[in-house]
């Protein structure tokens, strides 16, 4: 008995879709057998008269495909990423998520990419048609056909220099907040430090425990998570910095929270800091650049700041953290200068030789 061919899906399982009678019916098994076997039993059945047509059930809307994609993922969804979702699905494609799914043909993709380019950043666009691309696999089987999105602009991100890293040092190690501020300067993310537990850090220590992260759910509640950012993220960091370990000293508390503050209120602070004594506002996340670009600027071995700082690939730290100082640019300027000028002094000699 002919049945439409199995083809299978990025989940792995195989897929066939009837139509009897002007129902359709969708098959899914976990081998292109079982698919197939199931596929002619059902038409069979049909035939036979014991399957009566049924009337199709409405295909559902972009936004409530969205709901069940992240129902049937909340098990392994970060709350930070489903709250990512929640909010793609609330503030992008306002006109598409209305419509059901067999409703939006594959030629009017574009035009849709093209009305929310105007209304929001390109990566903000990228980040939800990948969702959308990802949600309509997931309930129909089917690909979203390619379509032209707008390059992205990497944002410059402030960081400190060196000379600024020695007097921001200066500037915090008295402050209240001076330990998880040096614990960011130290390379940890603002997720990690507002998992950090006083009970969980030496007294006098070496090195700082970085396990387990806090963001925030789709309601936008701080919540834990056991799982890093990625494998390399879970990791023992180095306590360099000798005033942060004056600070943890004097600070230390028998168990609590290391950050007793909003994440928002202590960028805030930092902030304050940084503009009270010259320097670029550069928040928690600057702090972290600021690590990876001293890293560079004192050479230390690639791996060794990819380990400290929790990187899982060369390329990121490059792409998205290594600042190069302005400082070092000037010193390379500089040998370049002294290479040229040698240079011409040698032909210089030379020609006065010859003349």
């Amino acid at each position: 008995m002919n049945v439409p061919k199995a083809r299978k899906l990025p989940s792995g399982n195989w897929f066939i879709q009837l139509r009897l009678g002007g129902e359709s019916i969708p098959i899914t098994a976990a081998t292109e057998m079982a698919c197939i076997r199931e596929a002619r039993a059902i038409k069979a059945e049909y035939q036979a008269g014991k399957r009566t047509a049924q009337k199709e059930a409405p295909a559902p809307t972009l936004t409530a495909a969205i709901d069940v994609y992240i129902k049937a993922k909340d098990n392994t969804l970060s709350p930070s990423t489903i709250r990512g979702y929640r909010a793609i699905q609330r503030n992008n494609f306002k006109t598409t998520m209305p419509r059901q799914l067999d409703q939006i043909k594959p030629s009017e993709w574009q035009g849709i990419v093209n009305e929310e380019a105007a209304k929001c950043s390109p990566k903000s666009l990228r980040n939800a048609y990948f969702l959308v691309k990802t949600v309509v696999r997931f309930s129909t089987g089917a690909e979203l056909p390619p379509v032209s999105l707008p390059g992205s602009v990497p944002a410059h991100k402030e960081f400190l220099t060196p000379d600024q890293i020695r007097t921001f040092v200066q500037a915090i190690k008295d402050h209240r907040y001076a330990v998880p501020a040096l614990l960011a300067l130290s390379s940890l993310r603002m997720s990690e430090i507002a998992a950090l537990r006083w009970e969980n850090i030496p007294e006098d220590p070496d090195f700082i425990q970085v396990s387990g992260a806090v963001v925030r759910d789709e309601h936008d509640r701080p919540t834990f998570k056991k799982q890093n950012k990625n494998a390399s993220s879970a990791r023992m960091v180095p306590v360099l910095i000798p005033e942060l370990k004056a600070a943890i000293k004097r600070d230390r508390q028998p168990d609590g929270p290391v950050l007793a503050i909003t994440p928002n209120r202590f960028r805030d602070r930092v902030n304050d800091v940084c503009e009270e004594n010259g320097l670029p506002k550069v928040g928690i996340h600057g702090l972290r650049h600021s690590f990876a670009s001293l890293a560079y600027h004192l050479q230390m071995p690639e791996k060794i700041a990819m380990e400290i700082g929790g990187w899982s690939d060369a390329g990121t730290m490059h792409r998205i953290y290594t600042h190069i100082a302005q400082s070092d640019i000037e010193r390379y300027k500089q040998a370049i200068g002294a290479f040229y000028d040698q240079a011409n002094a040698n032909n210089n000699a030379n020609e006065n030789s010859n003349a």
